[in-house]
């Protein structure tokens, strides 16, 4: 009996996906739980995998198309099986609505023969990505019509309403003018190059930096930390970590000594909001990663409650499947706090920006050889510059030196 391969559910409020890529193509041969197609949504690209072998025999939804949770994707079965799913309607991608011609009033406006046209107010759920393409267009759900589950307003929906609606001022009374109007038509510049098409992933960074840039007031302290006492303890332990299954790394140490710092100083572990400073009761530390395509940030959930070799065992994990597709979206959700080590690509010093809503995100640079003064005598130490960029509605240069030099604390005082 073959396989149905499902548009699985990603995570809680997620109803609908892209196909990002198709792995397999059709009459090529699947192995029980071998990725067959990638799945991008405005957070995270994942895999899904095939429950059984056999061969793909059907593809139903090609890469770039946005379909529904449930929606049937593709059929993985013997050679030379019946399809299932050829006929099926229920599960099939709803086609758009054709191309409506405008009428002499504006659409948008909703006006039919100078009358407001009858609409009733949508209020059912729309994804994240047709609320950003409602945002950026100015789109009145309203006046969209859904042919998702339900009446639900899909991508295809809302790309077609925008794509067929009139100016708004196309039939409105321009003023009169005295004496002719002369208007300048002049060609664009040519640009050479050509556009590289915007993945979820991108245009979900694009937004979330931009949105944290005008939501908070950032600023940034930058102290300098010698890693002497980490780089002895690591080499030490390395080993017996390594039979423990879990790869030690300098991550670890300053997750632990930033998780001990916001235990310390609770109000870096904290949210603004109109009614006052929420301080989150839980550490769930986001840790950046760099991929090919952008950044993603898996959360260390209750990483206050690890140990060292527990908190390197699931930074190895996250960090592993979030380089392989595999992150769930519940494990780059939720974070109160985030760390990001630019260091391991060469960087020396960075003015991270914070990941909304959290009050501030630490950047650690790479950590190399320097001469030092200690004491009165010139050393060479393990150094880096580690920066603090918070929320100044919350915190303030003071407050946020102290957690920092915590961190510093540790860090130079392992045991």
């Amino acid at each position: 009996m073959g396989t149905k391969i499902i548009m699985p559910e990603l995570g809680e409020g997620i109803i609908e996906a892209t196909i990002a890529q198709w792995l397999k193509e059709e009459g090529d041969p699947v192995a029980q739980y071998e990725a067959l197609l990638e799945i991008e949504t405005d957070k995270v690209t994942t895999e899904a995998t095939a429950e059984g072998a056999g061969t793909l025999l059907k593809i139903f939804v090609p890469a770039g198309e946005t379909v529904p949770v449930g929606t049937l994707l593709a059929f993985v079965g013997a050679p030379g099986e019946a399809v299932e799913g050829d006929a099926q309607t229920e599960t099939a991608v709803p086609a758009p609505p054709p191309p409506s011609t405008p009428g002499p009033t504006s659409a948008r406006l909703g006006h039919t023969n100078g009358q407001p046209a009858a609409q009733s107010r949508y209020t059912g759920r729309i994804s994240p990505v047709v609320s950003r393409i409602a945002a950026e267009n100015d789109v009145n759900l309203d006046l969209v019509t859904g042919t998702g589950l339900d009446g639900r307003i899909t991508k295809r929906d809302i790309l077609a309403y925008v794509e067929n609606r009139q100016s708004p001022i196309v039939n409105r009374q321009l003023p009169a003018v005295a004496g002719p109007v002369v208007v300048e038509k002049r060609a664009p510049a040519p640009v050479s190059g050509e556009v590289q098409p915007l993945t979820a992933m991108r245009r979900s960074i694009a937004e979330h930096m931009v949105r944290s840039k005008q939501t908070s007031p950032h600023v940034t302290t930058v102290f300098e930390f010698d890693f002497t006492a980490v780089a002895t303890h690591r080499a030490a332990h390395k080993e017996q970590f390594a039979r423990d299954n879990a790869r030690l790394t300098f991550t670890a140490y300053l997750v632990a000594a930033t998780v001990a710092a916001l235990k310390e100083h609770p109000l870096v572990n904290s949210s603004w909001r109109d009614d006052g400073i929420l301080l989150h009761r839980d550490i769930h530390l986001g840790m950046a990663t760099a991929l090919d395509e952008g950044l993603i940030v898996p959360v260390i959930k209750h990483a206050d409650s690890l140990n060292l070799l527990g908190l390197a065992r699931t930074i190895n994990d996250l960090a592993d499947r979030a380089r392989q597709k595999q992150l769930r979206p519940d494990e780059i959700q939720g974070g109160t706090f985030t760390l990001t080590n630019h260091g391991v690509s060469g960087s020396l010093f960075a003015t991270p920006i914070i990941n909304q809503p959290q009050c501030g995100i630490l950047g650690v640079g790479k950590i190399e050889k320097r001469v030092k003064v200690v004491g009165d005598a010139i050393a060479i130490r393990p150094l880096a510059y580690v920066s603090f960029t918070f929320d100044h509605r919350i915190l303030d240069g003071a407050s946020a030196d102290y957690f920092v030099a915590a961190i510093k604390d540790k860090i130079e005082n392992w045991q």
